[in-house]
């Protein structure tokens, strides 16, 4: 798309968001309960606090603000309010590409926020755990969000995403021709870095006259072992393992497809 003289501020909205789940099996009642402590301290307010900060730095963004709260018993929130230096739109590269690695810096976010929620989770029957991230990077101005995309699924190592990408209201151009995007997307998918497309399953569901992206991941390998607390899969009969690598497929498929599977 060729780059746009505008009328005064960029009005556009951008905004990305997304859910990161991580599935764990947990034999026992004081596993599960240990599971659910583990993950609330290692996503903690401070904790998420220094990923935010590091998105800010790799983007460029000035904080302006910081808001954070653990919760009781479990889960955890923090916000940054968000500013960018003055930048030239015109040197802001728009066109599709995958975004930075934590090494990287590219562009600068325009005044808007970074949110993420935490939601550790488990039943009392079955084993099953599960820890549920709600992120959303929302600018306005001339960059879009996804160029955070890749270094945050990358410090949330997860099961299953699920990202959504919108751009809403318009900016006018110096002849005072409304513009509803300012920049070339197909798909979330790239703006993706190759290695992560290697490692999941993904599919996408696009509105592209409402400017409306979506696309859902499942992690591709599987290995008992990942995937249990304090339990090693060796030490259990080989139909324990069969029946819990049951459960936790059908647990990352229900959520993965947004609905219950009943059982055979």
């Amino acid at each position: 798309m060729e780059k746009l003289k505008l009328h005064g501020f960029n009005n556009l909205t951008k905004s990305l968001s997304f859910c990161i789940y991580d599935i764990c099996y947990a034999k026992t009642t004081d596993e599960r309960d240990g599971y659910i402590a583990y993950i609330d301290e290692l996503y903690n307010a401070n904790r998420l606090t220094e990923i935010l900060t590091e998105t800010c730095n790799i983007i460029g963004a000035n904080i302006l603000n910081v808001a954070r709260q653990d919760y009781h018993p479990q889960g955890a929130s923090v916000t940054l309010l968000i500013s960018e230096e003055p930048v030239d739109p015109q040197l802001v590269d728009r066109s599709e590409h995958p975004g930075p690695l934590p090494d990287s810096i590219v562009a600068h976010l325009d005044k808007s926020h970074i949110c993420v929620h935490t939601y550790p989770e488990s039943h009392p029957e079955g084993g099953l755990c599960t820890f549920r991230a709600d992120i959303e990077v929302s600018t306005c101005g001339v960059i879009s969000p996804l160029n955070a995309l890749n270094y945050l699924i990358h410090q949330l190592e997860s099961d299953i995403v699920t990202i959504d990408y919108r751009v809403r209201g318009f900016t006018r151009d110096v002849s005072g021709v409304k513009h509803f995007i300012d920049h070339q997307i197909n798909s979330i998918q790239n703006f993706m870095s190759e290695d992560m497309k290697s490692l999941y399953d993904m599919v996408d569901v696009n509105v592209y006259q409402e400017n409306m992206f979506h696309t859902k991941m499942l992690l591709k390998a599987f290995d008992l072992k990942h995937y249990m607390f304090h339990t090693r899969p060796e030490d259990l009969t080989e139909q324990e393992r069969k029946m819990i690598t049951g459960l936790l497929w059908k647990e990352m498929r229900e959520i993965y497809y947004g609905r219950n599977i009943p059982p055979l």
